[in-house]
């Protein structure tokens, strides 16, 4: 996976977090990750206000669903309602297999929906699919 690409991991509970970076790093992922706790922490990065520092382009969102104060479907509202981020490519890594949720991600243009009901386990998968999306695909980096 190239360096250029910056992962947001947009996810509240640490040892999601802790995991997958951990089994990213082991995958040999060596994009940095960049961690936001809620949507509203990630849009700020992606926008660059409220003391965040903006995040670099190009960037690959990984985004849970069940957050507080902002979900991820209201992130994703929000994501696609900016004419700035809107293109901002982004994989749902949830525990949610809600039918409704899966539908609404898809709805947004999420890139892919991923279940992480075994988070240590589908490392691996993830950090195969990251590798591959970003040797294959040109992810636009916008102004």
């Amino acid at each position: 996976m190239p360096d250029a690409v910056t992962i947001l991991l947009v996810e509240d509970e640490p040892l999601d977090v802790m995991a997958l970076q951990r089994g990213l790093k082991k995958h040999q992922v060596s994009s940095p990750i960049v961690v936001a706790e809620d949507g509203q922490q990630a849009l700020d990065r992606l926008r660059g206000i409220n003391g965040q520092p903006k995040l670099p382009e190009p960037y690959i969102i990984l985004l849970d669903i069940n957050m507080p104060v902002m979900t991820g479907l209201e992130f994703l509202h929000e994501l696609r309602s900016d004419e700035h981020l809107a293109r901002s490519v982004v994989f749902v890594l949830t525990s949610s297999d809600h039918v409704s949720d899966i539908a609404t991600a898809y709805e947004k243009n999420v890139a892919g929906y991923i279940l992480k009901h075994n988070l240590g386990d589908a490392c691996v998968n993830i950090a195969n699919l990251l590798k591959s999306y970003t040797q294959i695909v040109e992810i636009y980096a916008g102004t």
